[in-house]
C-alpha cells in the first residue's frame, strides 16, 4: 500500500514517525510493545468492578445443577466449567535450550483448551452469556427464581419456552462453537455467522448439534455485522456481540477467581516478592481482556498481563497504540488479517475491552504463524499436550520478557529484578481439545517440518 495512505487524518509515514514500532508492525514482523499507559491502580476508576464479577460467579453456581445434568463431562466438577492448571517444566527446558538462555521462575499452562462442552476459552464467555440471557427471560416471565433448582430447565416445558426465541452471533470459530452448542442444548434457535477463517470441522460440528451456520466470504467483522443485522429484524432474536458485550467480558473474568483457587491449592504465592505473569492470546479482546481484568482485581500490581497476537492480525496492538480502538483496523495499515490462528483472525478490536484494559495491560507481543506450529509440535513432544495453533500464541511470553531489550526495560521499570526467580508464568491455552485427530496430526507434522527446516537453516 502507498505510504501516503491516511488513517484518521495521518499518513502511514506520520504514524510511523510518531510510533516507530509501527514500521515493523506494518511489515508483519514480530514486535514486543510495552504499554506506557500501564497503571494498575486505575482499576478503581472503571465502571465495572468486583461486584459485577461476583454476580457472574453466583450465576454460574446457580446453573451448575443444570449443566451437570445435560453435559455429562461436567459431572465430575458438579456442573462447574473449569480447566486444569498444569506445570510444563519440559516445555520450559525446551525453550531454554532453543533460545540458549535461562528462564527464571516456573512455567504453567492454563488449559482452557480442555474446558468442558466446547474445548476453548470461549466456553467461559459464550456459554455464560447464553445462560444469562436464558435466566433474564425466565425471570421476566416469572417462570424461575434464583432460589430454584435450575436442573428443572432440562424439561419439555422450558425447551418449548426457549424455542420461541433466537440467538445470533458472528465468529471465527470457537465463540460460535460455545454459543451454538449451549443455545441448541437449552432450546434456543441459534444461528452462527462464520467468517472465511473458520475451520470446516467447527462448522460441521455446529451443524451436527442442530445449529444454523451461515458462511461468509469475508473476515470476522463482516460475520459480526451480519449477525447483528439478523437480530435487528427479529425482536425475539438476541445478538451476542463479541465486540461490545459486558456479559461476555464478565463470563471470562470469573476465570480469575477460579485461577486464584488453583494457585492457592498448589501453594503458589503471588505478592511483591512472587510476581505473576500471564500471557493471553488475543483476537477481538473479550476473552483475554476479561481474564486480565479479573486478575488485576485480585492481584493488582503483582500480576502482569500480556496479550499475544499474530503478526498478520495485531488489531488490539493497533487500537491501543493509536488510541483509536475500534476506529482502526489492521487493513487500514495494509495488513491482510490472514492467519492460521483462526480464533485470533480479527482485524478490528473491541472498543469496550480496549477502554477497560488500556491502563491495566502490561504489553502486547506478536508472533508469526510458523512459530505457532513449531511450538505446537514442541509442546506435544515435551508435555503430550495438543493445542490448536492460536493457543500457542502466548508461549513465547517468558522468552520475550526475559531476553529482549524491551522486556528488560519493563522488568527494571517495575523493580522486578530481585523477584524473577520466584516468578510464576502462565501461558493461557485457549483451544484445541476438540480438534479432530487427523487435523491435529496435520498441525503436528507441519510443526515438525518447519522445526526441521529452521534447524537446518541455523546450522
Amino acid at each position: 500500500m502507498p505510504t501516503d495512505h491516511t488513517v484518521a487524518g495521518k499518513s502511514i509515514l506520520q504514524w510511523q514517525r510518531e510510533y516507530p514500532i509501527l514500521e515493523d508492525v506494518v511489515s508483519v514482523k514480530e514486535v514486543f510493545w510495552i504499554n506506557d499507559k500501564y497503571n494498575a491502580s486505575s482499576i478503581d476508576t472503571l465502571s465495572i468492578d468486583e461486584n459485577d464479577v461476583n454476580d457472574a460467579e453466583e450465576r454460574w453456581q446457580r446453573f451448575a445443577p443444570y449443566l451437570a445434568k445435560v453435559f455429562v463431562e461436567t459431572q465430575s466438577m458438579n456442573g462447574i466449567i473449569e480447566s486444569p492448571l498444569v506445570p510444563i517444566p519440559h516445555m520450559q527446558r525446551y525453550l531454554e535450550k532453543k533460545y540458549q538462555q535461562p528462564l527464571p521462575g516456573k512455567l504453567w499452562l492454563k488449559c482452557d483448551s480442555h474446558l468442558p462442552i466446547s474445548g476453548s476459552i470461549k466456553a467461559r464467555g459464550g456459554i455464560y452469556e447464553v445462560l444469562k440471557h436464558a435466566e433474564d427471560l425466565l425471570f421476566k416471565h416469572k417462570l424461575l427464581t434464583a432460589q430454584d433448582d435450575y436442573s428443572i430447565l432440562d424439561t419439555k416445558k422450558f425447551k418449548d419456552f426457549f424455542s420461541q426465541y433466537s440467538i445470533a452471533v458472528g465468529s471465527t470459530g470457537n465463540l460460535g462453537l460455545s454459543i451454538g452448542v449451549m443455545s441448541a442444548k437449552i432450546g434456543f434457535n441459534v444461528t452462527v455467522h462464520m467468517s472465511e477463517d473458520a475451520k470446516q470441522w467447527k462448522k460441521d460440528l455446529l451443524r451436527e448439534k442442530g445449529v444454523t451456520v451461515i458462511e461468509h466470504r469475508s473476515d470476522y467483522s463482516k460475520a459480526v455485522e451480519e449477525g447483528r443485522k439478523q437480530a435487528e429484524t427479529d425482536p425475539d432474536c438476541y445478538f451476542i456481540d463479541d465486540e461490545n458485550s459486558k456479559d461476555l467480558f464478565l463470563g471470562y473474568a470469573v476465570a480469575a477467581i477460579r485461577l486464584k483457587d488453583q494457585l492457592d491449592a498448589t501453594g503458589v504465592i503471588v505478592d511483591k516478592d512472587h510476581p505473576l505473569f500471564v500471557y493471553l492470546p488475543c483476537g477481538v479482546g473479550g476473552g483475554p481482556g476479561g481474564v486480565a481484568f479479573g486478575l488485576k482485581l485480585i492481584y493488582g500490581e503483582h500480576v502482569h498481563c500480556f496479550f499475544a497476537e499474530p503478526t498478520h492480525s495485531p488489531c488490539m496492538l493497533l487500537g491501543l497504540l493509536t488510541e483509536l480502538h475500534d476506529q482502526v483496523s489492521v487493513q487500514d495499515f495494509g495488513i491482510d488479517n490472514k492467519t492460521d490462528a483462526d480464533g485470533l483472525a480479527v482485524g478490528r478490536p473491541s472498543r469496550f475491552v480496549g477502554k477497560v484494559i488500556e491502563s491495566l495491560l502490561s504489553g502486547i507481543f506478536t508472533i508469526e504463524d510458523d512459530e505457532l506450529y513449531i511450538l505446537l509440535h514442541a509442546l506435544s513432544n515435551s508435555e503430550n499436550i495438543d493445542l490448536e495453533p492460536s493457543a500457542l500464541a502466548g508461549m513465547l511470553g517468558t522468552v520475550k520478557l526475559h531476553h529482549t531489550r524491551v522486556g528488560q526495560e519493563y522488568i527494571s521499570a517495575n523493580a522486578l529484578e530481585g523477584s524473577l526467580e520466584n516468578g510464576t508464568h502462565i501461558v493461557w491455552a485457549t483451544g484445541g481439545s476438540l480438534v479432530p485427530r487427523e487435523i491435529m496430526e496435520d498441525y503436528y507434522n507441519k510443526g515438525l517440518h518447519l522445526s526441521t527446516l529452521k534447524d537446518s537453516l541455523t546450522e
